[in-house]
């Protein structure tokens, strides 16, 4: 039965797609046509090529309707049409239209090659102009003047841009949880929002985050979601918890919550081993405000843990919530400390991985060309070729 949910799962987390590496091409310019007025009545009618039309652009629009890159996973390229080329009698050519890619509110785009960020697309409905179209060519008919009455020439269009994108999705939510698996985090999104994530006592059920919005007083609302995969070691790629700790970027309050009823596991290390896996991902996540809370409070062995985890904590003044995601108890309590921790956090900082992007593991240097001696075919290959003279010279010195 474990290894059918396995499965099932493993079909669900190839639907939550936040990464993605596309080409885009823009549109090139219409060249410029060379054409002459042929009316009867016009027997001296002068240059009449219009103007080529410009080349399509390639647009990327948020829609918060989109929760994934996943129609990026499948389809790499994107090339926009070229605009039409310039006609006789003044016309010129049409422009192409843009094409428009829409992705979740939420986008980084990076430049594949170097790691540079090139848009932050967080606010719906926001447009981005990721690839320019080119420009049309202008036609003979602009060339016309007083000394150069019948140009034979016209302006060829402009190419348009080209650039091959990784795109990545960073969930926009205001607190994100933390933990070891089996933690109680899908319980507690579930309890505290009107999220329905899946629940099931077994590691690693949390395939993927998930976002719920918490109502609290006075009609404020704030968005959570959780980590799953969490383990120690996820910031070499253990677990799962590697391909999802870059979406905490966005959370501007940390809650870390702590198995109680976990057998036989030293909570204080475990409290230390989260932590260092944030900071060893990327220093930024250590500094986030973070809310302390230790679950299953309901369970009689759990909560004589929780309490000897406050005391041992409060030495390092670090203040723990009991907790209890089934029976409730306790949250009140840890809502109005997230809401107070989020009104002390500033706006979330961009991760340093993000700010100094490491070089790419295939850019390797290029070794420079080893000095050896050369035979005389490869000379004669390396060589510039020469007049008439010079071979003959060579000839000749070659009979002595």
């Amino acid at each position: 039965m474990r290894s059918a949910a396995k499965r099932a799962a493993a079909g669900l987390i190839m639907q939550f797609i936040d990464e993605a590496e596309i080409l885009v091409k823009a549109g090139d310019g219409g060249p410029g046509a060379v054409a002459f007025r042929r009316e009867k009545y016009a027997p001296r009618g002068g240059p009449s090529g219009g103007d080529g039309g410009n080349g399509g652009d390639i647009v990327l629009q948020t829609d918060e309707r989109l929760t994934t890159l996943l129609d990026f996973r499948f389809k790499r390229e994107y090339r926009a049409r070229n605009g039409e080329p310039g006609r006789g009698r003044d016309q010129n050519g049409h422009a192409a239209a843009e094409l428009l890619l829409k992705v979740p509110p939420g986008t980084l785009v990076k430049d594949a090659g170097t790691g540079e960020l090139l848009a932050d697309l967080r606010e719906n409905d926001r447009r981005w102009v990721l690839a320019k179209g080119g420009r049309g060519g202008l036609g003979n008919m602009n060339f016309a003047t007083s000394t150069l009455q019948a140009p034979r020439f016209a302006q060829p269009g402009t190419e348009g841009e080209e650039k091959r994108v990784k795109l990545e999705l960073r969930l926009l939510a205001d607190v994100g949880l933390v933990g070891f698996p089996n933690a109680g985090k899908s319980t507690l999104v579930s309890r505290l929002s009107r999220a329905r994530p899946k629940i099931a006592d077994y590691p690693f059920t949390t395939l993927q985050p998930h976002l719920g919005v918490v109502q609290y007083k006075d009609a404020r609302s704030f968005v959570l979601t959780d980590l799953p995969g969490l383990i120690e070691g996820a910031h070499a790629g253990a677990g799962l918890g590697h391909r999802f700790l870059k979406h905490m970027q966005r959370c501007r309050v940390i809650v870390h919550l702590i198995d109680a009823a976990a057998p036989g596991r030293d909570l204080v290390a475990d409290f230390d081993a989260i932590n260092r896996e944030l900071e060893l991902f990327d220093p930024a996540l250590r500094r986030k405000a973070q809310v302390v809370a230790a679950n299953k409070i309901d369970v009689p062995e759990a909560r004589e843990r929780a309490q000897e985890l406050a005391k041992k904590l409060k030495q390092r003044k670090v203040p723990v919530h009991l907790v209890s995601g089934a029976s409730g108890e306790g949250l009140p309590e840890l809502l109005d400390a997230m809401v107070h921790a989020l009104d002390a956090a500033g706006l979330p900082q961009p991760l340093e991985r993000d700010l100094h992007p490491e070089d790419s593991p295939d850019e390797q240097p290029v070794a420079e060309e080893d000095e050896r001696e050369i035979d005389g075919k490869e000379k004669a290959e390396r060589a510039p070729p020469g007049g008439r003279r010079a071979r003959e010279r060579a000839k000749r010195e070659k009979r002595r």
